[in-house]
């Protein structure tokens, strides 16, 4: 049991809660009723999907991950590699934990009469989840994961925060869809970073084992500035429309585009310095959640 719980790494989960809670405080601040009980159940739809997806990588990886060494953030768990016995009940725990999210999204719907599209939205993301390892899609096998987290990380949980307490999407839920979007696609191209060599030897086509780490890093550092200059210049354009202030925010993104913007100016090519400056990138990504939240409380407090 002990090892079956090192496979879900919830050092993953503290960026997925403080984003749902981010998207969940942006409706509160728009008007939306705060409601615990719905705040509380739509996470625990959300939990389950987003555990899921340590299990089936874990298990669909196998092959790749056996060929490197984990980290932190990278190279999946190292349990399975070490425990082959457990391979199967961990697939089993991965399919259990999505059976779970879409009961409870069903729950939900019935409970708060949501429109029925709020199913498929739940639907979405878990397959997404699975697919992104597992056959026949096996979207980080072909070039498109990166994209696949990207919009995850950027819209389906922060929305699912927004929408679980608005009761629907619309274009104010969508404001920070391109920044958040662009912190997924940072998230995951630092992640990958360190495994460069294995998921070349595995045929894991990351845009960071065709391109290589240098590659990595740029981008990431592109990706952060450009959401730190989209804060600002949701700053530009709405100053007085919404109540809070978006320089707050691009103030806050400049931890981690510090830490973007070393790893973009060092880049380096050995794996030991690459991980010490992946996990400050992703320590970072986190960080800057947790203090968005923080500011938009303070604005719900204050308003």
């Amino acid at each position: 049991m002990t090892k079956l719980l090192q496979v879900a790494r919830p050092q993953f989960l503290i960026a997925g809660l403080a984003l749902f809670l981010f998207g969940a405080a942006w409706a509160i601040l728009l008007g939306a009723t705060f409601s615990l009980s719905r705040l509380l159940l739509g996470y625990l739809v959300l939990l389950p999907a987003h555990l899921s997806i340590s299990y089936s990588n874990d298990y669909f990886d196998l092959a790749v991950d056996k060929l490197g060494k984990p980290s932190l953030f990278s190279g999946g768990s190292g349990v399975l590699a070490d425990h082959g016995e457990l391979r199967r009940p961990v697939k089993w725990v991965a399919v259990v934990l999505i059976l779970c999210s879409l009961v409870l999204g069903i729950l939900f719907q019935a409970m708060y009469s949501y429109p029925i599209w709020f199913l498929g939205f739940v639907v979405a993301g878990n397959l997404l989840g699975w697919f992104y390892t597992a056959p026949p899609l096996r979207l980080a096998y072909r070039g498109l994961g990166e994209l696949s987290i990207a919009l995850a990380v950027g819209f389906l949980i922060p929305e699912m925060g927004y929408l679980v307490m608005r009761g629907y999407l619309d274009g104010d839920g969508l404001l920070f869809a391109i920044p958040l979007m662009l912190y997924g696609l940072a998230l995951i191209l630092a992640v990958e970073i360190p495994d460069e060599e294995v998921d070349r030897l595995g045929n894991k086509r990351t845009w960071v084992a065709r391109r290589g780490r240098g590659f990595g890093f740029t981008v990431v550092g592109i990706s952060l500035l450009l959401a730190t200059l989209f804060f600002f210049c949701l700053s530009w354009l709405y100053s007085r429309t919404y109540p809070l202030d978006f320089r707050i925010l691009g103030l806050l993104s400049l931890l981690p585009l510090g830490a973007g913007m070393i790893g973009m100016v060092r880049r380096p090519v050995e794996r030991q310095l690459a991980v010490k400056l992946v996990n400050g990138i992703v320590v970072s990504l986190a960080v800057l959640c947790i203090l968005a939240d923080g500011y938009l409380v303070y604005c719900l407090a204050t308003r």
